[in-house]
């Protein structure tokens, strides 16, 4: 399982409604597993299968930039991990502001 949340450390706020896509790598290119919005609390959930290999979050932030009426930097950030261990739940937080952002691998 592979979850994600934004919180926009500027406002405080978790970073509702924001396009997240999901994808693995599969030789050289990059296969869609799956694309969702961030709900009220900043959060997706993505049901996926547990298998090892190389993946990418796809934040497009840009939208909700220019709908908070907000000056930004950044228009989409990539997250690349390498999953290891199948046994394990991954989640990936994105601490998110207009000008630059930081990540982790969470619990």
């Amino acid at each position: 399982m592979i979850s994600t949340h934004i919180l926009d450390t500027h406002l405080g706020n978790p970073a509702s409604g924001v396009e997240v896509k999901l994808q693995k790598q599969t030789g050289d290119t990059w296969t869609d597993i799956g694309v969702d919005r961030t709900n009220d609390d900043g959060r997706i959930v993505y049901d996926c299968a547990y298998e090892a290999g190389v993946y990418r979050l796809d934040f497009e932030i840009e939208e909700y930039y220019a709908k908070n009426k907000q000056e930004f930097f950044f228009v989409t950030v990539p997250i690349i991990f390498n999953i290891t261990d199948t046994n394990r739940k991954y989640h990936v937080p994105l601490l998110l502001n207009p000008f630059g952002y930081t990540t982790y691998r969470g619990s």
